[in-house]
């Protein structure tokens, strides 16, 4: 028994608190569940084709190729082609996360992760055309700018202190899957 309420305390805990509001607030219960219900139907609606993607992009993308784009020595190239994938798809960034891991697991470098990651979140091509059209072309183009230096430092940056401070344990449950 301790093992499963240690196991599941997060979902428990949840449960626990929708029941001391249904009793104490019925009104804020409703409307959390209403967004519980809208946020699972949108997750429900996303991930099918997520998982469906990053199963066509290990069988259709070679290790080696993902070295050679996006790996230790791809360099600029490299940088500008994490750029490129992460401003163009539309969606939440939740998104990106499972497909930065499997790029990861194919030789793809912590910096042009990085790059990919903030890119997706910050640097979509759709959220540039409306801030050019609401905002101005100078402010968004200067955003843009700063922006992408910033992710190049943060992805930089990441390599650095992952490469002083090595934490492979994340990397543990994909070592054994097939490439």
């Amino acid at each position: 028994m301790k093992k499963f309420l240690k196991q599941f305390k997060l979902p428990l805990g949840v449960a626990l608190v929708y029941i001391l509001l249904f009793v104490f607030s019925p009104d804020i219960a409703r409307r959390s569940s209403e967004v519980t219900w809208e946020y699972f139907l949108e997750m429900a609606f996303i991930l099918p084709p997520v998982f469906i993607l990053m199963g066509l992009m290990e069988v259709w993308l070679p290790k080696d190729k993902i070295q050679k784009w996006l790996g230790n020595d791809s360099g600029l190239r490299g940088g500008f082609f994490s750029l490129a994938l992460g401003t163009l798809p539309t969606g939440p960034v939740y998104v990106a996360f499972p497909l930065a891991a499997s790029l990861l697991h194919k030789g793809a470098s912590i910096t042009n992760v990085v790059i990919f990651l903030g890119s997706w979140a910050a640097l979509k091509i759709p959220q540039l055309m409306v801030e050019i059209k609401f905002l101005g072309l100078p402010f968004a183009l200067t955003r843009f700018a700063l922006t992408t230096i910033a992710l190049i430092i943060m992805g930089l940056f990441m390599k650095a202190m992952l490469t002083r401070f090595p934490d492979k344990e994340w990397l543990k449950s994909r070592e054994n899957l097939p490439d």
